[in-house]
C-alpha cells in the first residue's frame, strides 16, 4: 500500500479509470455480439444493431480503450458480414 498522498490518490485514480473502462469494454463486447446475433438470424433490425455497434467502437476508439486500427478492424469485419448476410 502507498503511503505517499499522491500515490494514494493515483491508486483511487486507476481504480476509477480501471472500473470506468471495464464497463465501456463490456458495452462494446456486448453491442458487436448483438450484431453479430442479428446478422447470423437475419432479423429485420440488423443494420440498427450494426449501427450501434459501429458506434461503440469508434467511441472505444476514440476514449483510447482500442487501437484505432483494431477499431477499424472490427468494423469491417462487421460490415463485411453483414454486407454478405444481405
Amino acid at each position: 500500500m502507498p503511503n505517499i498522498k499522491s500515490a494514494k490518490k493515483r491508486v483511487a485514480v486507476s481504480k476509477a479509470n480501471l472500473e470506468r473502462n471495464k464497463a465501456y469494454r463490456s458495452a462494446l463486447r456486448t453491442a458487436i455480439k448483438k450484431a453479430d446475433a442479428a446478422i447470423d438470424s437475419k432479423a429485420a433490425d440488423a443494420s440498427d444493431a450494426v449501427k450501434a455497434a459501429v458506434i461503440k467502437i469508434d467511441q472505444a476508439a476514440v476514449k483510447g480503450l482500442i487501437h484505432k486500427n483494431n477499431a477499424a478492424h472490427k468494423k469491417s469485419a462487421l460490415v463485411k458480414k453483414f454486407n454478405a448476410s444481405c
